[in-house]
């Protein structure tokens, strides 16, 4: 198999399937191919070489026990991957909340408000600044949900799946984060221009 063709769908499903079957060699092919784009996910989320690599180590050993159970019709292989990366970040993250912004009593679903009305608002081309500034203050999925739903204009359901969390959740998190959000573009409006 020529190294430029690792990538494509139908490749991945059949190291995968192979995978499934106890290929060794089908899995470091698919880890070859898949493993730096997982690993830059797991350290944008994680923001921690250290975490990402041990994330990515986890992830790989639970795909390798696995496999079986991937279902072609429910997602394509690279999704059904990252997916497992992006949940053992998360189980790292609600592992050691203080370190990543966290307070002992708050969990990833503490942090809502109702309505992204503000944020477009906060959009405008003038104050885009400030607000790339505000979301520095949020956990790193909860700002990887506002980027993806900002500028890539993903709906509530649509960001569920491209971050493989509860709808629920991820409406929790736009919610609460709007609220921060708010409150720091109104202190930003409020402060002096530096």
């Amino acid at each position: 198999m020529a190294i430029n063709q690792l990538n494509t769908p139908a490749d991945l499903a059949e190291m995968l399937s192979r995978t499934s079957q106890g290929d060794r060699q089908a899995f470091e092919r698919l880890y070859q191919a898949t493993s730096a784009k997982l690993f830059g996910l797991a350290l944008r989320i994680l923001a921690s070489r250290d975490l990402a690599e041990e994330a990515l180590q986890d992830a790989f050993v639970k795909i390798w026990h696995s496999a079986d159970t991937y279902q072609t019709d429910k997602a394509a292989v690279m999704t059904w991957m990252t997916a497992i990366v992006r949940n053992r970040c998360l189980d790292l993250l609600r592992a050691a909340p203080k370190e990543h912004g966290l307070n002992e009593d708050e969990s990833f679903d503490d942090w809502a408000s109702d309505d992204l009305g503000p944020m477009e608002a906060a959009a405008s081309q003038s104050d885009t600044k400030a607000l790339m500034q505000c979301m520095q203050q949020l956990a790193p999925l909860q700002r990887q949900a506002f980027a993806l739903s900002y500028f890539h204009g993903l709906a509530h359901e649509q960001l569920a799946s491209q971050l493989a969390q509860p709808l629920g959740t991820v409406k929790t998190w736009l919610r609460r984060g709007l609220e921060t959000l708010k409150n720091c573009m109104g202190h930003q409006a409020g402060g002096s221009v530096k």
